[in-house]
């Protein structure tokens, strides 16, 4: 009897993203099949799993991730570099969290797993799914914490508050910054952020004011 694919849908802010990470599913389409990507809360197509990615929104910006769970009926599943609080997610209804480390196949096994019924424990591992740059700001050179920090940067985060939401140090948030002023050439604060709204990097709207913490 053939196996049936878990249905998935992706929802992340950022459409290469979501391109990168259903070429990916697609090698393992036997199991997992994505029907849809979008960049809203409501999901139109009729899916087991949506998978959101929290690329720049840290701990206490859950607005987007409340409403997925609200608005859908499908199970949803955290997708994030960063160390998820199980509290928090538990909290909001979230079926499952994994980490962006895991390879491609890890990832199918991970959702079939999630739409069966287990809960899993996060994968530590530091790379990305089958090597590949799944990431906003990967095309400028920036790694994935740095575009993450950046991001935050960008929506007007001091970096005590960048460094409290992602249970980093003050020093390693500065460091990292520094590394992203380096790459793309900026010196300072100012312009890191002109240059997100221009790119509508860590923004929904790049009209939009930098959000008040």
């Amino acid at each position: 009897m053939a196996v049936v694919p878990v249905r998935v849908a992706l929802a992340n802010d950022y459409e290469v993203v979501m391109r990168g990470l259903a070429a990916i599913l697609h090698d393992h389409a036997d199991r997992v099949e994505v029907v849809e990507s979008t960049t809203a809360t409501g999901v139109a197509a009729d899916v087991d799993i949506i998978l959101v990615d929290m690329f720049g929104r840290p701990p206490g910006d859950e607005e987007k991730l409340r409403r997925l769970v609200r608005e859908n009926d499908a199970k949803v599943v955290i997708f994030s570099w960063q160390s998820y609080p199980a509290g928090a997610a538990r909290a909001y209804g979230v079926a499952g969290t994994v980490h962006k480390g895991i390879s491609g196949a890890e990832l199918a096994d991970a959702l079939v797993a999630i739409h069966e019924g287990s809960r899993l424990p996060r994968s530590r591992s530091g790379t990305a799914p089958d090597g590949e740059a799944g990431w906003s700001g990967a095309e400028y050179g920036l790694g994935a914490r740095e575009a993450e920090i950046l991001a935050l940067v960008v929506q007007g985060f001091t970096n005590q508050q960048i460094a409290t939401q992602t249970y980093l140090s003050i020093n390693t948030v500065k460091t990292y910054i520094r590394s992203c002023y380096r790459k793309l050439g900026f010196t300072n604060r100012a312009q890191a952020v002109a240059w997100g709204f221009q790119h509508a990097f860590g923004v929904e709207d790049p009209r939009q004011s930098p959000r008040s913490p």
